[in-house]
């Protein structure tokens, strides 16, 4: 099983970024995908989920209206669109099924100036 995580940078508040997560190894159309996120001395959280066929999607409060998740089966990939960043969502970044079963990627940093 492999994650890989990229798309993330340095952005200006309100910027946008589009994170991607390639993934190998599994059964990818069978799993629940989610987007975590780790800010500085801070616990790794959920962010986004979507399941198997791109169809339900869940958000934590503060990115509702902002991010948007999606999976692509064919090519057994999640993304994370996100739009108007804030400061606060400065973290790295990570993809994983829906228990954080796998193995963690390197994730992705983001980083967003005021």
């Amino acid at each position: 099983v492999q994650l890989v995580e990229s798309g993330g940078g340095l952005v200006q508040a309100e910027g946008s970024l589009r994170l991607s997560c390639v993934t190998s190894g599994f059964s990818f159309e069978a799993y629940v995908m989610n987007w975590y996120r780790q800010a500085p001395g801070k616990e790794r959280e959920l962010v986004a989920s979507i399941n198997h066929h791109d169809d339900i999607t869940s958000y934590i409060d503060s990115v509702k209206g902002r991010f948007t998740i999606s999976r692509d089966n064919a090519k057994n990939m999640v993304y994370l669109q996100m739009n108007s960043l804030k400061p606060e969502d400065t973290a790295v970044y990570y993809c994983n099924d829906r228990w954080a079963t796998m193995t963690w990627g390197q994730g992705t940093q983001v980083t967003v100036s005021s």
